[in-house]
């Protein structure tokens, strides 16, 4: 029977990529580039290429934030500043939020039936602020970001910090929820406790490779139903 559920933020709750789209578009029109959406696009792609990067312990969250955009700008072929495009972009996307379809209803309906946590990787202040405009802090027992856990999803350490914080904490009552199958889900995997992959994205399930989550949803509103037969 399940009581805890740790909840991914990026793209499981609050809409990432779209905060992400309107940040980088505003942050290279302050820094005088022309940003149509392929350069969003690729903005994006290398954006998640750097994350995983972290994930793995190659980058460092400092190295991530810069990289990204060292590397966009020598595409572009722009002698634009990366660290001011860093410091811009950090700002923008810390302000306000987009809810993913049906969030605010699925915490409405967990709320007090289980007790939630949130695990996200994104830096601190970013997520700190997001959640403050968003106002769904309340419906959290603890809110764990990688920045202030000094450890990321997927590592088993990232999660082992999250569980000392909870009293009577039982893995095999414990399930983690989101997007990311390579940070989400893995990080159950690693953690052993079970996993829901929010497949937003409608990937083919024989494209997950060795990581396999032990049941999978379309729309959150799916999830309350698959948490009473887990």
């Amino acid at each position: 029977m399940i009581r805890h559920i740790f909840m991914d933020l990026d793209n499981t709750l609050l809409d990432f990529s779209k905060a992400e789209a309107i940040a980088v578009k505003k942050t290279l029109n302050t820094l005088g580039i022309e940003c149509p959406e392929a350069v969003i696009r690729r903005y994006s792609q290398l954006n998640l290429a750097q994350w995983k990067l972290l994930e793995l312990g190659t980058l460092t969250r400092e190295q991530v934030k810069i990289r990204r955009y060292q590397l966009l700008f020598n595409e572009l072929g722009t002698d634009a500043s990366p660290q001011e495009a860093a410091r811009i972009y950090e700002e923008l996307l810390a302000v306000g939020h987009y809810f993913i379809d049906g969030a605010e209803w699925l915490l409405d309906s967990l709320y007090g039936r289980y007790k939630l946590y949130l695990a996200t990787n994104g830096t601190a202040a970013v997520q700190n602020s997001r959640l403050k405009s968003a106002g769904i802090r309340r419906y959290f027992e603890y809110v764990f970001i990688s920045e202030e856990l000094d450890c990321n999803k997927p590592s088993k350490d990232f999660f082992e910090r999250c569980f000392q914080n909870i009293p009577d904490f039982k893995t095999e009552e414990a399930v983690m929820v989101g997007d990311s199958l390579s940070s989400d889900i893995l990080g159950g995997i690693n953690a052993g406790i079970k996993t829901v992959w929010f497949n937003q994205e409608l990937i083919k399930s024989t494209n997950t490779g060795a990581v396999r989550p032990d049941c999978m949803i379309k729309t959150l509103k799916e999830l309350p139903g698959v948490l009473e037969t887990m």
